[in-house]
């Protein structure tokens, strides 16, 4: 009875994430850290690609749903999984688990400051590939509101976790956190070596962490890449991203550009479709409208 429940609770999960692009599952981190720990723990989730936080039950992206119960945030998605035994650190031992949470902790301090501000606040980033990305893809008219006020989010934090003594203005705020996450990086690096994963020859949940801020960094096409350019400098954290896309993600970013090519098609057609409508109301219109003779000319 026991096995049966879990099998029934199992296949009734279903994860709500951003979609994919740059060749990612997803461009979101927290969806690619949700995601990465599916694979890695073979958790059999029933992804959506909604790319509308209005459309989640939480209004947070990404969110799992399971027996009429949500689970926002990555924490507490991952929790939930390894109660359902879908498990990813199973062979660490104590100290490596104890290790695992303090990465963490590291790249969530050091290392997410930094991505908010590459991704949501350097206004060319933000102008050219971030905002016309999302907005492109959330629906008329929130496509108009959403992005901005992600923005606005990501600033905040910004400011929430960085913006006090010694650092009193936004410049000096910028300085630190991209010196933090360069920083950041080389340990990770240091930390990572030749091996595939960070501990062992399997991945774990700081492999998905890890996963999830590395990938759209690496990934994107940033007008402003200068910690772009800093991540590209250390081969074997590439190397750690392009490995976990080849070994977990190749099916699925096939799918995920399928997905992208239907999307744009669907989205070209209803335009046609939008067009011709017009023409014809305007069309019809005209036909309806009173006729008069052409006059002469007047007499000279």
């Amino acid at each position: 009875f026991r096995l049966r429940q879990s099998e029934d609770m199992a296949s009734s999960m279903e994860l709500m994430c951003w979609g994919g692009d740059w060749g990612l599952p997803s461009v979101h981190t927290d969806s690619l850290i949700v995601l990465a720990y599916a694979k890695f723990s073979r958790a059999p989730l029933n992804v959506h690609f909604i790319n509308n936080p209005w459309k989640s039950p939480t209004g947070d992206i990404p969110v799992l749903i399971s027996d009429n119960m949500n689970f926002a945030q990555p924490d507490n998605i991952l929790n939930f999984l390894r109660k359902q035994k879908y498990n990813a650190d199973y062979e660490l031992t104590a100290t490596q688990g104890a290790d695992t949470l303090a990465f963490i902790a590291l790249i969530e301090e050091k290392l997410r400051p930094a991505l908010l501000h590459a991704f949501w606040v350097d206004i060319e980033n933000y102008c050219n590939l971030t905002r016309p990305w999302f907005a492109s893809r959330i629906p008329f008219p929130l496509n108009f509101y959403i992005p901005g006020q992600m923005s606005r989010c990501a600033m905040n934090q910004i400011v929430l976790s960085r913006g006090e003594p010694p650092f009193f203005n936004i410049k000096e705020v910028e300085t630190q956190i991209y010196r933090d996450a360069k920083e950041c990086l080389n340990l990770l690096s240091y930390r990572l070596g030749t091996s595939n994963f960070f501990f062992g020859k399997t991945p774990t949940s700081f492999d998905a962490f890890a996963f999830g801020f590395l990938a759209p960094l690496y990934k994107a096409e940033l007008p402003n890449a200068h910690l772009q350019k800093h991540l590209h400098q250390l081969q074997n954290l590439c190397h750690f991203c392009d490995h976990i896309l080849t070994q977990y993600f190749a099916q699925s970013s096939a799918v995920t550009s399928e997905e992208m090519m239907d999307e744009n098609l669907q989205k070209l057609t209803q335009l046609v479709n939008k067009e011709c409508n017009l023409i014809e109301k305007m069309d019809d219109n005209l036909r309806n409208s009173p006729q008069h003779k052409p006059q002469g000319a007047p007499p000279l």
